[in-house]
């Protein structure tokens, strides 16, 4: 049973979201985000990414910095750059990127959920991370960004969302740099209300699908305000955290590639023979190739682009993380071969988000950066869901889902 409910959103009037919604806090750094925010006083950078407001090379972990973060957040609800909503709501958030939209509905997601495994996760989180943003959380008392859910398609919510978007939404424009689409709708009727709550009811779980640190420090923090009142109001705020979900066929995964330094002292020639002990290999010429399905990788390296097919036996089909492409190649390429065993911590290695392309791979290794690019067909979500359900961990840097959610569009108070 998934326990979701309405809120009292804080947003920025209509006129003013496209001079305060932006980039999630984790997709760029402090230069990017000084440099985006420019001279934009009302950009949320200023509560997500408050170093910006201090001189360059200020520590963005300083007490001083997490201080303004809070000190500016009561400044945009006391300018009118964010305004509450009078009632409970829910929200419709569309996001449109390549012609392809995705409706996800705004909610309060249960701490409660999260700390029984209701809401799944599959990926593990850094005590650090997580204590960064438990730190931005308590001192601002709410949740600022949303995290990204996926639920199992369901033919009334769907029914519920396209109604809605037929209307006219409250916000409506397309985000600088990327140019991909976002709209908003409030559901403000108490039945629509009531309907949403019930379906999420019947759901057995809900499943993490983009923000896993996000997630465990708002039920942390959700959890600490709870044992500190002794558990004694079950209705407060802070036992749910902001969230957007999704219905899981909608979802855009792409691939996360990899970014090797060096071949472990191989010639490539030889590099390629030791790799035709699991893999079919054929050279694919200077051409851009993407990989075509599961357990098929491709390989940039000397400007050329090879595709590698697994040879049968080389993984069990039974084994639902075994069998997945990050662990294959894990496995098979940069574990026997290249002697990369902590894909976290192993400097010889980097990562490169699907929507960069397979250019910035083929950019990194003719620069002289790295030595080879390993392009991985996407996960799919019903993978992700499985081993959720089995209680599995994927390996690292598996997912990349594309779009982003913006942040500022709705923002949950714990108090």
């Amino acid at each position: 049973m998934a326990q979701v409910r309405p809120f009292k959103g804080l947003r920025p009037p209509t006129e003013l979201v496209e001079r305060v919604e932006c980039r999630p806090y984790d997709v760029l750094n402090t230069e990017e985000a000084r440099r985006e925010a420019g001279d934009n006083e009302m950009s949320l950078y200023h509560i997500i990414r408050p170093e910006i407001d201090f001189p360059e090379g200020t520590d963005e972990y300083a007490d001083s910095v997490y201080e303004k973060a809070a000190e500016n957040f009561c400044k945009f609800q006391r300018e009118g750059w964010l305004v509450q909503d009078s009632k409970p709501l829910y929200y419709i958030y569309a996001q449109t990127m390549n012609g392809h939209t995705q409706h996800g509905i705004v909610l309060g997601a249960s701490v409660e959920d999260y700390l029984n495994g209701a809401i799944k996760k599959h990926e593990l989180t850094r005590q650090d991370k997580e204590e960064d943003r438990m730190r931005h959380v308590r001192i601002t008392d709410a949740n600022i960004e949303p995290v990204f859910l996926a639920y199992r398609d369901n033919a009334t919510l769907a029914e519920l969302i396209r109604k809605y978007a037929e209307r006219q939404p409250v916000y409506d424009f397309i985000a600088p740099i990327d140019g991909f689409g976002h709209r908003l709708w409030l559901v403000d009727d108490d039945a629509d209300i009531a309907t949403i709550t019930a379906e999420f009811a019947a759901m057995p779980a809900l499943y993490i699908a983009d923000g896993h640190h996000r997630t465990a420090a708002a039920a942390r923090v959700g959890e600490e305000k709870a044992r500190k009142d002794g558990f004694s109001h079950p209705e407060a705020e802070y036992n749910y955290f902001m969230a957007v979900c999704f219905p899981a066929s909608e979802l855009t995964i792409l691939d996360y590639n990899r970014v090797v330094t060096d071949l472990r002292g191989y010639s490539t020639e030889d590099f390629l023979d030791a790799l035709r002990k699991n893999f079919e290999v054929c050279c694919m010429g200077h051409e851009n190739y993407k990989p075509q399905k599961l357990h098929e990788f491709s390989l940039y390296v000397d400007r050329n682009w090879y595709r590698l097919n697994v040879l049968p036996g080389r993984f069990d089909e039974n084994d639902p993380i075994g069998m997945l492409d990050v662990s294959i190649s894990s496995r098979l390429i940069l574990d026997e071969l290249l002697d990369i065993k902590d894909l976290r911590r192993d400097k010889r290695i980097d990562f490169v988000g699907g929507l960069r392309g397979l250019d910035e791979l083929r950019r990194r290794c003719d620069s002289g950066e790295m030595k080879m690019a390993l392009a991985l067909y996407p996960v799919p979500m019903q993978q992700i869901m499985t081993i959720a359900d089995a209680g599995g961990i994927m390996p690292p840097k598996a997912t990349w889902f594309e779009p982003k959610l913006r942040s500022g569009l709705v923002i949950h108070k714990l108090s």
